[in-house]
């Protein structure tokens, strides 16, 4: 079931004060994210791929998918940045669900997945599963250079009706804040 953007929006509101105008586009947009990038940024964004690996899908994770436990799932972790890092990015693809020339983007190119989408002419639409403010990790820590609180929004890109990938994107309250 997908959430209430803006019921969760509120909500968040209500525990850390008044969300930017940029930060409430980038929780609840149905668009790409690099695209939004692009434009405050005034330029091209670019992707560092972290980690990037063929995982059995867990039963997490399979059930996030609907797909069987035991599938090979694409787990990939990025960092899109400008000239500093603006979003992590979590990600987790059945490869089932995508044929190779996808396949192949995903696996060698430091490439937005919205910019995949857009080169494949996958129609797609994506489903918002929560949007929430969650402690850092170590890394994340490491990667934004803060202790600050992270906004987070969890969705689905949906593709002929299936879960085409599951993305968890995060960045510091302290970004876009204005």
């Amino acid at each position: 079931m997908d959430v209430n953007v803006m019921d969760e929006v509120n909500r968040l509101e209500k525990i850390m004060g008044t969300l930017s105008n940029t930060q409430k586009i980038l929780l609840s947009t149905d668009g790409s994210v690099t695209t939004i990038l692009d434009v405050l940024t005034g330029g091209r964004v670019n992707i560092k791929t972290l980690t990037q690996e063929f995982i059995p899908a867990d039963h997490k994770i399979s059930r996030e998918l609907a797909i069987p436990q035991g599938d090979t799932v694409n787990y990939r972790v990025v960092v899109i940045g400008h000239e500093d890092p603006l979003i992590h990015a979590i990600s987790y693809i059945p490869l089932n669900r995508i044929d190779n020339d996808f396949k192949e983007d995903i696996i060698r190119a430091d490439i937005p997945i919205g910019r995949i989408l857009k080169k494949h002419q996958v129609e797609s639409r994506r489903e918002i599963k929560s949007v929430k403010l969650e402690e850092p990790s170590a890394d994340l820590k490491t990667i934004f250079n803060t202790n600050s609180m992270m906004l987070t929004r969890t969705y689905n890109i949906i593709h002929n009706d299936e879960i085409l990938i599951r993305i968890k994107e995060t960045f510091p309250v302290t970004l876009f804040d204005k």
